[in-house]
């Protein structure tokens, strides 16, 4: 989610509105699950194959049968039965990371692509259970990467279910809606669209968001049965002038090859580590 400013601003607003993801242009202040694929949208060649040494393999949770736990650029991650596809999200320092885009073939882990210029939120990392709205933090874990927007219509190459944003669409931040963390047009009603920015239920407008949204990945934190005032809308998506609040953000050529590599068949998750 973003942080919504108004046109012209001198400062931050004293309140943020509920739970934001935008990229802001400030300094950063000194159990997660694998949530499954519901979105509410019908719905690049990928790039050349390197190979990776950075990776190690742990036994898995015999408590947790579907799932492998691993081991990619230091970053530890809960891999579901069959996946194939992860980014990682190395923190480095401040609200920087390193993101590295990972697809195992014939066996073995190989990156697709790396940045060094990944951001995360200004409040920092915290445990997906214990993130509260408006913090600033992003959830530590590992999640589902589940469908794409942006402003752009549909390439041929991107497999993720995608939606082009349109005029009245919302990421619904509303704690007293039933579509709370979902994408939604405010002619559909459900959520209080019009709330001021000042409200902390008000939602977010996409189009408000060019550069960031021209190509954004949602991450499954907080969405499948969302607890209210935990979050919502954090996404994977370009960067903007500083930290962003709470989401995982990367240069535009590297969202841009995400977009281009990630299939659902692969099970791409995002793991997001210290």
């Amino acid at each position: 989610m973003m942080i919504r400013l108004r046109p012209v601003v001198a400062a931050l607003p004293p309140v943020l509105s509920v739970v934001l993801c935008a990229v802001v242009g400030i300094a950063s202040p000194t159990g997660a699950g694998v949530s499954e694929v519901d979105h509410r949208s019908a719905p690049v060649t990928a790039p050349a194959i390197t190979a990776a040494a950075d990776v190690t393999t742990t036994t898995a949770s015999p408590t947790a049968p579907t799932t492998t736990t691993i081991s990619l650029d230091g970053v530890t991650v809960r891999l579901p039965a069959d996946g194939r596809q992860v980014v990682t999200v190395n923190h480095t320092s401040g609200h920087s990371a390193r993101i590295t885009l990972w697809q195992r073939d014939a066996g073995e882990w190989h990156v697709l692509a790396r940045s060094r210029d990944g951001r995360i939120g200004y409040g920092g990392l915290v445990a997906a259970r214990l993130r509260k709205q408006a913090t600033g933090a992003t959830p530590l874990g590992t999640f589902r990467l589940l469908s794409a927007f942006g402003r752009h219509p549909q390439a041929a190459a991107w497999k993720l279910p995608y939606r082009q944003i349109a005029r009245g669409d919302y990421w619904v931040e509303d704690n007293g809606s039933a579509y709370y963390n979902r994408y939604r047009n405010k002619a559909e009603g459900g959520f209080r669209w019009w709330l001021p920015l000042s409200d902390p239920n008000s939602s977010e407008r996409l189009l408000d968001y060019p550069t960031q949204y021209e190509y954004s990945v949602v991450i499954g934190f907080n969405y499948d049965n969302p607890v209210r005032h935990r979050g919502a809308g954090i996404f994977l998506h370009v960067n903007g002038p500083g930290a962003t609040a709470g989401c995982v953000a990367g240069p535009r050529w590297w969202i841009r090859r995400a977009m281009a590599a990630l299939d659902p068949t692969l099970q791409p998750v995002i793991a997001i580590g210290r």
